[in-house]
């Protein structure tokens, strides 16, 4: 499997059976977020190694409400987008502390 990108289609290999996907975001080189049904919970998100899955290249019939989940969910923001605003960085707007200020004469 050479590129994966959002909206692709997949199958994830689990202990069990395998599953059908839809990937949402490709956060780092080996893990991407897939789209797919839990047979308890519906359709969530879940994290999983990106070895873990195969192309698929037709439809499945879990599709539609896996492409509902991905329409509905925001967007992932990636610390590259945030340019450096994590924890530890100050705010905008307060760069350094008030000057001494001298008491009136």
């Amino acid at each position: 499997m050479e590129q994966l990108g959002p909206g692709d289609l997949v199958t994830v290999a689990t202990a069990g059976p395998q599953i059908h996907g839809i990937v949402f975001d490709v956060p780092s080189a080996s893990k991407v977020v897939v789209a797919l049904i839990d047979r308890r919970r519906g359709p969530v998100m879940r994290t999983v190694a990106r070895t873990a899955l195969t192309e698929r290249a037709e439809p499945g019939p879990d599709d539609k409400a896996l492409r509902q989940l991905v329409r509905r969910t925001p967007p992932a923001v990636h610390s590259a987008a945030t340019a450096g605003s994590g924890p530890g960085q100050r705010r905008a707007g307060h760069t350094r502390a008030a000057m001494h200020r001298r008491a009136a004469k």
